[in-house]
């Protein structure tokens, strides 16, 4: 992908069919694509890993549905052609209905039947425009539809735009936008630790179609349908980040918690990306994984405490009526002693639950977005190129909206409630914790949380490396020449004749 030093990025376009575009089958990989295929590798790996340890024998089938989640998801992120799109789609949400009941019991199947009925519609609305699109243009490969979409004749523009916005409407679906996301919490909830972990990565499938044919089909140089949308998706994600923080702030379940982390990550995701500037898609390419990474490692994580919680002898009742601070702030007598009348402070802490601990807070830092972590540097990028989108050395100032003061405030109000409500959950679960046994931790399902976290803090370390890569991704999102291009001019593969036997 690297391409000449000053020049554009080269891609690399495989014809499965040995039909040039727009004909056949067009798969491109650019830097997009390579980020997300990265970014599926790495949860999907953690996931497997973590259900290998008991999950994957609570139903059948589950190694090769979860081999056609990869494959739907792969292919969603390197076609080139938005009825390939759908039919990937339609790969990915098939395996998805089979591991969302994986396990089976009420709550699943009760949550399965709304996801399904949910995703159906959303498959429903994709046909119907991507039925129009090839009505009003020709065509459905994307890099034919990014030239011809400019010539639409100016009667036909207004149909155009209804096609994209059912179009649209299917991605904001998948990607968990209020209020077409009342289905995912529970859902989310209700599917197994690895599978949920999985899931994270489900929602980001919709902003990555978004991202790719809102600045592919209505970027600059869509004439009277550029930025088409903008203000829609600056809406409808600051409504979602609003939401979702509330919803964090009420929940009272770890995984409901990391189920509206997931919707928080996509709604603040989609508002960086409705401002359409390059330096904001840079910094929303780095926030993307982070945030993924972290929901991901939270719903395994929740698995391990919820099992933990379980195994001893208090509830949430216990929790609530014995507080471990009086009102003073002082411990409160008799709390800190064990059974043999012996003092706790002090005390060495099992190495299962300090590192459920130290998991947990690194969950809360990135999801937050508190430093070190690699998600207070995602949303400080977000912040910088909101305030200065021309850059830090522009000698021209820039003056700032109120949506855009809005939507700053709204950013740190969020962190800051989903903060509150992840600190309260480990106050509730670690500190005031009595009477319980030490939890019982695997290597193999300790060792994907690690890798997920682990992951996180690389991008900390890294952060100019990852930087520099998405800042060339957004460059090639916005001025897409080079992609359209290298799709049309791709030449089939020159079949080879056999020589004739002497």
């Amino acid at each position: 992908l690297a391409g000449p030093p000053g020049g554009p990025a080269t891609l690399g376009v495989y014809l499965p069919g040995n039909w040039p575009a727009p004909f056949g089958i067009v798969l491109v990989l650019d830097h997009l694509a390579a980020l997300m295929l990265l970014l599926t590798s790495l949860v999907a790996l953690a996931s497997i890993v973590f259900a290998a340890s008991r999950w994957h024998r609570a139903g059948v089938l589950y190694h090769a549905l979860f081999q056609f989640q990869l494959m739907g998801l792969a292919g969603a992120f390197l076609t080139a052609d938005v009825f390939n799109l759908f039919v990937f789609f339609e790969i990915m949400l098939a395996a998805s209905y089979g591991l969302l009941l994986h396990g089976s019991g009420r709550a699943r199947v009760q949550a399965g039947l709304h996801y399904i009925a949910i995703n159906l519609a959303a498959s429903s609305l994709f046909l119907v425009g991507v039925s129009m699109l090839y009505g009003i243009t020709g065509t459905l490969n994307m890099a034919d539809l990014a030239r011809a979409i400019p010539l639409v004749a100016p009667g036909d523009r207004g149909l155009l735009h209804s096609a994209l916005g059912i179009l649209a409407t299917a991605f904001l679906i998948k990607a968990a936008v209020w209020p077409l996301n009342f289905w995912l919490v529970p859902a989310y909830n209700a599917a197994t630790a690895p599978v949920g972990a999985l899931f994270a990565i489900m929602t980001k499938v919709g902003i990555y179609a978004l991202l790719r044919l809102w600045t592919l089909l209505l970027g600059v140089d869509a004439g009277a349908s550029a930025y088409f949308g903008a203000h829609w998706l600056l809406g409808a994600g600051m409504c979602t980040m609003a939401v979702a923080a509330l919803g964090m702030l009420g929940s009272q379940r770890i995984t409901h918690l990391a189920g509206w982390a997931a919707v928080l990550s996509s709604a603040t995701l989609l508002t960086a990306m409705g401002w359409g500037q390059e330096r904001m898609t840079a910094a929303l390419l780095y926030y993307l994984p982070s945030s993924t990474l972290a929901v991901a490692a939270l719903f395994l994580l929740a698995d391990l405490i919820e099992r933990w919680r379980n195994d001893g002898t208090r509830t949430d009742a216990d929790d609530e009526d014995a507080p471990f601070l009086n009102p003073e702030l002082l411990p409160t007598p008799g709390v800190n002693l064990d059974d043999d009348e012996e003092v706790l402070i002090g005390r060495v802490i099992p190495a299962a639950t300090a590192f459920l601990g130290l998991a947990f807070l690194g969950c809360t830092l990135v999801i937050a977005g508190l430093p070190p972590l690699s998600g207070f540097l995602g949303k400080f990028a977000m912040l910088t190129a909101l305030l200065n989108p021309l850059g830090l050395g522009a000698s021209t100032v820039v003056s700032i909206t109120p949506l855009a003061w809005g939507w700053l405030a709204l950013l740190i109000v969020s962190g800051l409630l989903a903060l509150l409500a992840l600190t309260r959950t480990g106050m509730r679960h670690f500190w005031s914790a009595q009477d319980r046994p030490d939890p019982t931790l695997r290597l193999i399902e300790g060792l994907p949380i690690a890798a997920l976290l682990a992951a996180c803090a690389l991008m900390t370390i890294y952060a100019n490396s990852v930087m520099q890569f998405t800042e060339a991704t957004a460059q090639g999102l916005h001025h897409p020449a080079g992609y359209i291009e290298a799709v049309m001019r791709a030449a089939p593969v020159a079949p080879t004749v056999p020589e004739a036997a002497p």
